[in-house]
């Protein structure tokens, strides 16, 4: 709650570890949550997010707000491990008091965050950052959980990257608050920020409704940045002053809720069955004497007989 930047590393790491001792801090500390405005940016490899993400902090921070950062790196399918080279990038914010970096493998999660961001999220609202900025992987369309986690949600694009198609890709475009046409100075930037604007006009915007600006950005140079950190704090305003910051907010919790539900009972099922019933299942479904839907059936009833 005083901000040690040590402390904040070690209930982190106790997040991630699915410590005893993470889940009574974060009961503590839940409270003092839901102050930050939580900013997500996500988008394919090489759109340069993280060099956005570092552009941005530097804007915040001479506005006097201090900053958080999430950045969410791929764990090898077969070491485990994750280069987190987005603290690697980030060096040059690590002198200062008012920015804490914190790289996470995702452990095999879908969906573009580790399943301890939230809670790594919550650890740094409660510690009193203004503005929590969270990094996807980076795997492109299916990048749709940082939706349900943050309240703005950058969706960077940048040219050269196929087609102009490639830019309108249902999944990822329709969780965009703000779209960053990244590396602007490259040639085919005014053709992607058409596409963009194409596929807002085909979805159509009713009466009141928040129409994603797309703003064209150089971050390696800054250029553009503090632009888009204007429209991503005037799309919290509109949140804030349309009262949908609430509904969100609710959104957000049954997410939670449902993902908790999930793991916490399927780790009860697991914990209930004998040893190597589970295999048996396994070897059965293998050899086609069952499907696996009836398999799973079979164990879920079976816990609750």
């Amino acid at each position: 709650m005083a901000g040690d930047a040590r402390a904040l590393a070690r209930l982190i790491s106790l997040v991630e570890d699915e410590d005893p001792s993470a889940r009574a801090a974060l009961a503590i500390l839940y409270p003092r949550t839901g102050r930050a405005h939580l900013v997500g940016i996500t988008g394919a490899p090489g759109t340069g997010k993280s060099t956005l993400v570092n552009e941005m902090a530097k804007v915040y921070r001479r506005r006097e707000l201090t900053v958080g950062i999430v950045a969410v790196d791929p764990t090898s399918p077969f070491s485990g491990g994750a280069i987190l080279g987005d603290r690697v990038r980030m060096r040059e914010l690590a002198g200062d008091p008012g920015i804490f970096i914190r790289s996470m493998a995702t452990r095999g999660s879908l969906g573009g965050l580790a399943r301890a961001t939230s809670d790594a999220v919550k650890v740094l609202d409660a510690a009193g950052y203004d503005r929590v900025l969270i990094e996807t992987v980076g795997a492109g369309q299916a990048e749709v959980d940082i939706a349900k986690t943050a309240h703005t949600t950058i969706v960077v694009e940048a040219p050269g990257f196929g087609d102009d198609i490639q830019a309108i890709k249902a999944g990822i475009l329709e969780i965009a608050d703000v779209f960053a046409v990244n590396k602007a100075d490259r040639e085919g930037a005014d053709s992607t920020v058409t596409a963009l604007e194409m596929m807002l006009d085909l979805n159509g915007t009713q009466v009141g409704r928040w129409r994603p600006p797309i703003i064209k950005t150089v971050a390696i140079r800054g250029d553009g940045v503090p632009d888009l950190v204007d429209r991503v704090e005037a799309h919290y305003d509109h949140l804030r002053d349309s009262g949908l910051l609430a509904r969100k907010e609710e959104e957000r919790v049954r997410d939670e809720l449902v993902a908790l539900l999930q793991h916490e009972l399927t780790q009860a099922l697991l914990a209930s069955l004998r040893p190597g019933e589970l295999d048996e299942w396994v070897r059965r479904v293998a050899r086609r004497e069952a499907d696996p839907y009836a398999a799973a059936q079979s164990l879920v009833h079976r816990r609750s007989r």
